[in-house]
């Protein structure tokens, strides 16, 4: 057994940390971390103390120089994740390999490298990837998560000194698929990471992110993106750890929900430790309720320990269509169907913008679009 507490522990961080599933309590959904989570859907992913089910093929695409994809053994790669919850504890120890995305230093890559992670059905599975970029390297990693899935699965990205990282993640399930995810980030000196998270896809989605530093100037911004239909739950949380000086972060997320029972939670955490001096920070999360009987919950928490920042702030706005928008393109001549489609892209404009691959980018606006055909249909 291997635990390990935060020294000194935060309020909005987790005290617990450990390898060992069996040092997790059971979740009964009345904890603060689980408690917007409908936690009986989770299934196996809470109540089993090993998952069996087969892993979701990783499929690479073609890989430039410097770049490499490999199976590997747990041992063969240092932990940057320490599991804080059951499901990031469970996931790693039921991970048979761990799948390793290797950014030699050095390696400039204008063309995005695109991996598939194919779910394979069937019982709950584990899965864990471990991304590494060398230093002074600049890539763009695409994942695109597709096809059924019940998985618990750990994602850990370390950036050396002076790397640069755009590191897309798009959740595309099946209508019926279960995820709940940890992604890990540990920026090195001088170094940036953009984060852009896109949820569409599946029943249950709950994706958390955290982000440490392990010099002066690090970088780190993270995008999200989400669309809830009626029935989807979709969970972001994230916890940006300000340990040391000079770094700066920024959290963007936005989501748009339609249909009854449709349900998003964002909560964003941001702790600003007291060595963390001339730290910049800022975060903010924007809901679009579309229809009546739409549910969001965004959270968003600031704790800071000095008085040294350079800024530090947080925002949050949930609110329905404006009719005002819609009647102003409408005097103009556009279609009630086409306007209400233009409000919602340019809600998401800023987000899209984010993703440097211009196929996914208009695929997201295609995936968007026909939600809202479907909504009006």
């Amino acid at each position: 057994m291997t635990t390990e507490a935060m020294a000194p522990p935060s309020t909005k961080s987790q005290v617990l940390r450990s390898f060992d599933v069996a040092d997790f309590p059971a979740l009964n959904g009345l904890e603060e971390e689980w408690r917007f989570t409908p936690i009986k859907r989770l299934g196996e992913l809470i109540t089993a103390s090993r998952l069996t089910g087969a892993a979701p093929a990783v499929v690479p695409g073609d890989l430039p120089a410097g770049v490499s994809v490999t199976q590997v053994d747990a041992g063969k790669v240092e932990p940057v994740l320490t599991p804080f919850d059951r499901v990031s504890a469970l996931a790693f120890g039921s991970a048979a390999s761990v799948t390793l995305i290797d950014v030699a230093a050095e390696t400039v890559e204008a063309e995005p490298v695109v991996i598939k992670v194919v779910g394979q059905g069937g019982a709950a599975a584990a899965a864990r990837t471990y991304v590494r970029v060398g230093n002074f390297a600049k890539v763009t990693v695409v994942l695109e998560q597709v096809g059924p899935a019940t998985v618990a699965d750990n994602i850990e990205v370390v950036l050396g000194d002076s790397a640069q990282l755009t590191f897309v993640t798009l959740t595309e399930w099946d209508a019926d698929a279960v995820q709940a995810q940890h992604i890990k980030f540990r920026v090195g000196r001088d170094a940036r990471v953009d984060h852009v998270q896109v949820s569409l896809g599946g029943s249950l989605v709950r994706q958390f992110a955290s982000v440490e530093y392990a010099g002066r100037g690090g970088q780190a911004e993270l995008w999200g993106l989400y669309f809830a239909d009626a029935g989807q739950h979709i969970e972001h949380r994230q916890l940006v750890d300000h340990g040391v000086p000079d770094c700066r972060s920024y959290v963007g997320y936005r989501g748009a929900l339609q249909g009854r029972s449709a349900h998003t939670v964002w909560v964003g955490d941001v702790v600003i430790r007291a060595a963390a001096t001339g730290t910049e920070t800022y975060e903010i999360n924007r809901n679009l309720l579309l229809t009546d009987g739409a549910r969001a919950d965004s959270v968003p928490n600031l704790e800071i320990e000095t008085g040294e920042v350079v800024s530090a702030g947080h925002a949050s706005a949930t609110g329905r269509f404006d009719d005002e928008q819609l009647f102003y393109l409408m005097a103009r001549g556009i279609p009630e169907e086409s306007a209400r489609k233009l409000v919602v892209r340019g809600f998401f404009a800023e987000l899209i913008n984010k993703i440097p691959v211009e196929e996914l980018r208009e695929r997201l606006g295609d995936a968007i679009e026909a939600r809202l055909a479907k909504a009006d249909s």
